[in-house]
């Protein structure tokens, strides 16, 4: 498998790809694959680095609740 990317492999590549999709297409394609790889790398980037946490807020004290008010006796 270290041997996939040798000059020659990329040169038949190259030719295979100007064959199938001509001089007028191959700059569209390698121009949407250089941002898909810019836009993928953006985002995986954006995953990597953790978001600052938010900012402290403090809680105000709540109000303490009402005393219980006196049993109900039955009739």
């Amino acid at each position: 498998m270290g041997d996939l990317l040798q000059p020659w492999h990329l040169v038949v590549l190259g030719v295979v790809a100007f064959l199938l999709f001509g001089a007028k297409r191959l700059p569209e394609l390698g121009k949407g694959l250089g941002e898909g790889l810019k836009g993928f790398k953006e985002g995986i980037k954006g995953v990597s680095d953790p978001a600052p946490p938010p900012p402290a807020v403090q809680q105000q004290a709540a109000a303490p609740p009402p005393p219980p008010s006196a049993p109900v006796e039955p009739k």
